[in-house]
C-alpha cells in the first residue's frame, strides 16, 4: 500500500464525526471507515498521499479536541500491505437489489394512461417478473417506489409515484399481476 493512513480515536460519536468532517474537508483524502472500539471510543480511519493525511489528521485532532472529545490520533506512512485487511472491513456484506432497468431512449413514446379497473397484461413488462405478493409486502414504500420505477409501462408515472403511499402502490402492482 503506498498510501498512508490515519487514525482518530475519540470518546462518543460526535467527536468521530467531528473529526471525519474536518478531514475530507481539510485535504484529498478518503474516508475508510468509522468503527465503535469498546467503552464509547471511535476510531475514525481515513487513507491517501502521506502530506494531504497529516494536514487532514491535524484538522480532524483540532475539530475533536474543541469538542473535547479527542483520545489520540496518528498517521502511518505507507504501511505494509500485510496490514491491509487490518484496515479494510472484510465482513462487508453485498446487498441484492430488486431488477435494474436500463433505459435506452431518452424520450418516451406513446404514454397511455390506464383505468384502475383495466388489466395490463404481463407481456408490457418485458423480461421483468412483478415479485410475488409475500415479497412486496416486506418492501418498504421507497423499495416498492424504485421498484415501481423500474417498470416502463407502470400504471402511474414520476411525481404520482412519489406521492403515492405504500397501499396504492401495492394496489398497483396487484393491477398488473
Amino acid at each position: 500500500m503506498q498510501l498512508a493512513l490515519g487514525l482518530i480515536e475519540t470518546k462518543g460519536l460526535v467527536g468521530a464525526i467531528e473529526a471525519a468532517d474536518a478531514m475530507v474537508k481539510t485535504a484529498n483524502v478518503r474516508l475508510v471507515s468509522k468503527e465503535k472500539v469498546t467503552g464509547g471510543l471511535m476510531v475514525v480511519k481515513v487513507i491517501g498521499e502521506t502530506a494531504a493525511v497529516k494536514a487532514s489528521v491535524d484538522a480532524g485532532a483540532a475539530a475533536a479536541q474543541r469538542v473535547g472529545e479527542l483520545v489520540s490520533a496518528h498517521v502511518i506512512p505507507r504501511p505494509d500491505d500485510q496490514i491491509e485487511n487490518l484496515i479494510f472491513d472484510s465482513s462487508l456484506q453485498i446487498v441484492k437489489r430488486g431488477p435494474t432497468v436500463i433505459k435506452t431512449s431518452k424520450r418516451k413514446e406513446d404514454v397511455t394512461l390506464f383505468d384502475e379497473e383495466e388489466k395490463i397484461e404481463k407481456a408490457d413488462y418485458g423480461e421483468l417478473e412483478i415479485p410475488s405478493e409475500e415479497e412486496l409486502e416486506k418492501l418498504n414504500v421507497h423499495e416498492l417506489r424504485r421498484l415501481a420505477r423500474g417498470y416502463e409501462n407502470f400504471p402511474i408515472k414520476g411525481r404520482e409515484i412519489s406521492r403515492a403511499n405504500r397501499q396504492e402502490l401495492l394496489d398497483h402492482f396487484n393491477l398488473i399481476r
